[in-house]
């Protein structure tokens, strides 16, 4: 690793701690040139995993632009991040186990809508009128309506069941 300030590739881990549920290390690091201290982390390197985009494209799964989906829908909504980091894991990890090499970018919206149902209702309807392509009022009304018959299931509850 190349320290930042020096360009020095002498360092030495001083600390090390999981992140992201176990997938990722963060590792706190001081050079041993100029005793600049920084961080760096670790994750998995995933096998490529291919979305399958509504008008037949194929384009290269991208958690960044998940996770930022996710994130806008639950801009200004009192959620925490750690719990949006955690939806996006899992639903990377269920991503990887029940599919291939490709997955539909139906398969990944429904899974996020999942998620933000567990999350935050107004982010979970936030999400579906993008990802529904809502036209008019009356379709955000009815996806309302329909949102207050759905029994919410908690994450933990639903694995135990399942």
């Amino acid at each position: 690793m190349r320290c930042p300030k020096c360009k020095s590739i002498e360092d030495r881990v001083i600390d090390s701690r999981p992140v992201n549920h176990c997938s990722g290390i963060r590792r706190r690091r001081v050079c041993l040139n100029c005793e600049y201290r920084f961080t760096t982390y670790e994750q998995i390197e995933r096998a490529d995993l291919l979305v399958i985009k509504r008008d037949g494209r194929h384009e290269p799964f991208d958690r960044h632009k998940l996770n930022a989906g996710i994130v806008r829908a639950c801009e200004k909504r009192p959620v925490k991040l750690e719990d949006l980091d955690r939806a996006v894991e899992e639903i990377v990890q269920e991503l990887e186990t029940n599919y291939g090499r490709e997955v539909h970018s139906r398969e990944i919206g429904a899974k996020v809508m999942a998620k933000l149902h567990q999350i935050d209702d107004v982010a979970y309807v936030r999400y579906a009128s993008v990802y529904r392509h809502f036209q008019d009022v009356g379709e955000f009304i009815e996806e309302v309506k329909a949102l207050e018959q759905k029994p919410k299931v908690d994450s933990l509850q639903q694995d135990l069941f399942t």
